[in-house]
């Protein structure tokens, strides 16, 4: 049996879903084809699992200005739309596949459905269609086909339930591996560490500026030795110049390294942007689920009525605060700092009940053994 990946991203790169489709996919690379709509120009990475890849037509290009991005957006999703569909099914028709595997992103998500009647239809929804420059259509025509609908959080499955129709779904995310559950550990006070992995979207940089005005608070009343460390992300003006010592390391594969760094963490920062309810109350992030099996304690800092917040809380997996407001962030830092071990090990048993990485891998690959 052989599964056609369709998905707007290339599986090697780095991102949230890249991650989750090749840990799903590891170990069954043979069984795997991949196919990408890529709507930017970027640098292919090859991997284990060979790629074919369509660059919808106008290409974005790194040196175009806002008003020529615009531009080249609205042609992809109007003037150029038929054509892209149609080359995208072309290129389809040269593959040989089983299962159609779709992850529910961008303007041509339901191209391949059609050509798949006759095959069985995956479908995985990772955020909601409206952030994900999708469209209601689409995303019906995907709930209504597919034989499986594989959603990132219980809230996604329920509210495309209310929106498009009562189809059971299934929950397929990223995990945690046995191996990556590491052991809880106090947070020493004279030497903290938080951390965050990944780039920033212009809506997390307050987040970033309450956190910093924070840090400083509690190095001058409570005289913690506080660093911030930042893998893979850009420079974040807001740091600079502060009482604390802000790293920057780069964009990294090297899962030893990141689990290390990972490991060596006291606080796992993870922001959700206060903007933009469709995407919060529906998407779990991966930072989250990878930040359970760390060593150090999870701080969430965004809305109170997130699926990420709502499964931290109810697990008491984190500390999480939900405002802008320094003295309130403040005050969550030295609560799980008092109590990082307790909150470590609940995270620890979170990950274990509910993203334990090779049951849901056995989940995924149930019907292709």
């Amino acid at each position: 049996m052989k599964i056609l990946s369709y998905h707007p991203l290339y599986l090697y790169s780095y991102g949230g879903g890249a991650r989750i489709l090749r840990r799903l996919y590891k170990g069954h690379e043979d069984k795997v084809i991949g196919f990408t709509t890529i709507y930017y120009s970027s640098k292919y990475t090859p991997g284990a699992i060979k790629e074919t890849v369509y660059k919808v037509k106008p290409t974005y290009q790194s040196w175009m200005k806002s008003y020529l991005r615009t531009i080249v957006y609205w042609s992809q999703y109007h003037t150029f739309l038929n054509y892209n569909k149609n080359r995208i099914k072309k290129k389809a028709l040269t593959l040989d596949y089983d299962i159609l595997h779709v992850v529910d992103h961008g303007p041509f998500s339901a191209t391949l459905s059609d050509l798949s009647l006759k095959k069985t239809v995956w479908t995985s929804f990772h955020d909601h269609f409206s952030t994900a420059g999708g469209s209601f259509e689409n995303t019906q025509k995907l709930w209504l086909q597919s034989t499986r609908r594989l959603v990132i959080s219980e809230q996604m499955g329920v509210e495309y339930q209310r929106l498009f129709g009562e189809k059971e779904f299934e929950i397929i995310t990223d995990g945690v591996n046995i191996e990556e559950n590491a052991i809880p550990f106090n947070i020493n006070k004279s030497a903290i560490t938080i951390y965050f992995a990944g780039l920033l979207h212009h809506d997390y940089l307050p987040l970033f500026e309450v956190l910093a005005t924070a840090i400083d608070k509690l190095i001058v009343e409570k005289k913690y030795h506080i660093r911030v460390v930042l893998r893979g992300t850009q420079q974040v003006k807001y740091l600079n110049n502060r009482l604390f010592e802000t790293i920057y390391n780069p964009a990294s594969f090297d899962d030893v390294e990141l689990r290390n760094e990972l490991n060596s963490a006291s606080i796992l920062y993870l922001p959700i942007k206060f903007t933009v309810p469709d995407f919060y109350l529906y998407s779990l992030s991966t930072k989250m689920i990878g930040y359970l099996g760390a060593s150090g304690s999870i701080l969430y800092h965004g809305p109170d009525d997130s699926a990420a917040c709502k499964l931290l809380k109810s697990s008491k997996a984190a500390v999480c605060c939900n405002s802008l407001n320094v003295d309130d962030l403040t005050i969550a830092i030295e609560e799980l700092i008092d109590n990082s071990q307790q909150f470590s090990r609940n995270a620890k048993e979170l990950a274990k009940s509910k993203f334990d990485m090779e049951k849901i891998k056995e989940r995924f690959w149930q019907l292709n053994t």
